[in-house]
């Protein structure tokens, strides 16, 4: 990006289109986190509005910094997990939100991981981990999370996790910025 292209960008005047898919199983939080980013980057002060689970996908935008998201907030409802692979081709990058305090169903998380960690249309394409509900207090911490999700052995994209907390918006600004950093490199 040229330094106009930046000035403008920065102005708000010329921003950088970039659509993220959300993703994690059904009541990990995804809703709740994209409501938090929308509030954060009106610079609201307020608590999202309580939400009700996502059924199929809703669209949502967002910005930071010279990027503005176009976030698919994909359900993680065991009947609609099929529908994510149909966005992999248009997205440049993945939020994936695991449940912390869930922890019989880590080994589902995984399982999705796994199969979507296959599809060559997600080749190079960031990956941040939200791990999400860090305020429960048998939550599992994040390094416990990238261990059960083998994370280590994803060498092919970039990835980072971020304990965060949806309510309360703790961790997700930097999460997001290092989505934004990775993406305007």
């Amino acid at each position: 990006m040229g330094f106009f292209a930046k000035l403008l960008a920065s102005l708000g005047v010329n921003k950088e289109k970039v659509n993220v898919l959300v993703v994690g199983l059904d009541n990990s939080g995804k809703t709740t986190i994209i409501e938090r980013l929308k509030l954060a980057s009106t610079k609201k002060a307020q608590a999202p509005v309580e939400v009700t689970p996502t059924v199929g996908f809703n669209v949502d935008t967002f910005s930071k910094g010279s990027l503005n998201f176009t976030v698919f907030d994909m359900s993680g409802a065991g009947r609609y997990r099929s529908l994510w692979e149909q966005y992999y081709k248009d997205c440049q990058a993945i939020i994936y939100v695991i449940d912390t305090s869930d922890k019989l169903r880590v080994c589902v998380a995984k399982d999705e991981l796994d199969l979507m960690l296959k599809h060559q249309e997600l080749k190079r394409v960031p990956l941040l981990f939200f791990a999400n509900k860090m305020d429960i207090p048998s939550a599992l911490t994040p390094v416990e999370c990238a261990q059960l999700l083998k994370l280590d052995d994803i060498t092919d994209k970039p990835w980072q996790i971020v304990p965060s907390n949806a309510l309360s918006g703790e961790g997700l600004q930097k999460g997001v910025d290092w989505l934004a950093e990775f993406i305007q490199r």
